[in-house]
């Protein structure tokens, strides 16, 4: 396995760790409000009111929303997504474009930064890895396209 690959799936396996750890801590410390959004119906986790603001809000509500935001609408589920991509694409030997490392990296600093202690800056590390994979060179060895000034067909046909 060539070391581009390699660091793909270390930041893949990264992104899914902490994606799917935070679905699941989450299931965990939610689990009734996620059940309440079984029985009522998944349009029950944010519903829709249209009182123009003059009501106020339960804490059972905000515990719902809360539990929303932090699970099904989090950036968990974007991250195991991206994480599934990265690895799919280092199975090719693709490498993710650097501005998505770089954008990853970011977010997760800031993340860290803000929500001290929290496993945000594992995801540094990912978006590190994913620009070190984009920069690397490929491994393989490309084909000359030029001999002695001429073409590679052209070396070609004098050779037989």
């Amino acid at each position: 396995m060539n070391s581009r690959k390699r660091m793909l799936r270390w930041a893949s396996g990264i992104m899914l760790v902490l994606g799917i750890g935070h679905l699941s801590l989450l299931a965990l410390v939610a689990s009734e409000d996620i059940a309440g959004w079984v029985g009522r119906g998944i349009w029950a986790a944010v519903p829709l009111e249209l009182t123009g603001g003059g009501t106020v809000q339960t804490l059972a509500s905000l515990q719902n929303k809360l539990a929303f935001w932090a699970a099904p609408g989090s950036f968990a589920v974007p991250l195991i997504l991206l994480g599934c991509l990265t690895w799919h694409l280092a199975g090719r030997g693709v490498a993710v474009p650097a501005g998505v490392g770089w954008g990853l990296a970011a977010w997760c600093l800031i993340g860290g930064v803000l929500l001290v202690p929290s496993p945000f800056f594992a995801g540094s590390v990912s978006g590190v890895l994913m620009i070190l994979a984009a920069r690397k060179k490929d491994g393989r060895e490309r084909p000359e396209i030029r001999r002695s000034g001429a073409s590679v067909g052209e070396s070609r046909r004098r050779s037989r």
